[in-house]
């Protein structure tokens, strides 16, 4: 139900990666406890020895850096993606990696990749859009009514490692609070009254900057952006939002296509 995760697991899948899913616990998070690193999602590569990698768009840009280059190892890779501590305007301490959407590739590589400049720089603008905006959109529209709120959370205890008790108090518990969360991030993120025209006018956007002329943002194939998105609103399927963003936006022939390509490649 982690966007951030869903990004990651989509562009794993597309690129025929294996990986094991470790299901963290929302509440008790004992499954990380091994990192100072507290979010999700957390990359275990088998890199000769465990490498970590973390942020999801740091992830995605330096494994997609290794399978085009194969210059530098993983871990050298990785080491050029430093985190960087700055402050939130709420006065939180957080990471931030200032060149996370830039694959790390000589000038042959970059050509070869992205044939003119304004391709590379469409996909890191949209990669961005994706986590500043899009990624923002999700809670308040899955937790929009009460309702909407219990089902999610059924869902999430479905799928997460709960015990009986554990997961009902969960259920009910975590709906209530998660209800009254995307009330504050809808205003802090300034969303309309009803969140559902700004998910609307968002996907509709990313349709048309894709056009009419290509099937994806990466042209013929999926490129990051067209992965990040796609991750992203991934996380909606089998609950109300999702229904209604299907039906009230014109996202359904690209999405088709996304979950295609991606079958595809996991076959």
């Amino acid at each position: 139900t982690c966007p951030f995760c869903s990004k990651v697991r989509a562009f794993l899948d597309y690129h025929g990666l294996p990986y094991e899913i470790v299901e963290v616990n929302p509440i008790m998070r004992k499954e990380i406890k091994f990192s100072s690193y507290r979010k999700v999602p957390i990359l275990l590569a088998d890199a000769g020895s465990p490498l970590q990698l973390n942020d999801s768009s740091v992830i995605i840009s330096a494994i997609k850096t290794y399978l085009i280059s194969k210059r530098n190892s993983l871990e050298e890779i990785v080491s050029f993606y430093p985190p960087m501590k700055t402050v939130t305007e709420q006065g939180k301490e957080v990471l931030e990696y200032g060149n996370k959407y830039w694959l790390m590739l000589d000038e042959k590589e970059t050509k070869r990749v992205y044939p003119v400049k304004e391709v590379r720089v469409e996909e890191m603008q949209w990669r961005k859009w994706a986590d500043d905006w899009l990624v923002h959109l999700i809670s308040p529209n899955v937790y929009r009514t009460p309702k909407e709120a219990l089902a999610s959370f059924d869902y999430i205890v479905r799928e997460g490692k709960f015990g009986t008790v554990e997961g009902f108090f969960a259920k009910y518990m975590g709906a209530i609070a998660m209800f009254f969360v995307s009330k504050r991030l809808k205003k802090r993120h300034h969303l309309q009254d009803d969140v559902r025209e700004d998910l609307y006018e968002a996907v509709d956007k990313w349709v048309k900057a894709i056009g009419k002329h290509r099937p994806f943002m990466g042209g013929s194939q999926p490129n990051l952006a067209d992965l990040a998105v796609y991750g992203v609103l991934r996380v909606m399927e089998g609950l109300e939002a999702f229904d209604d963003m299907m039906e009230h936006t014109k996202i359904q022939p690209w999405y088709q296509r996304m979950e295609e390509a991606i079958r595809k490649a996991v076959v």
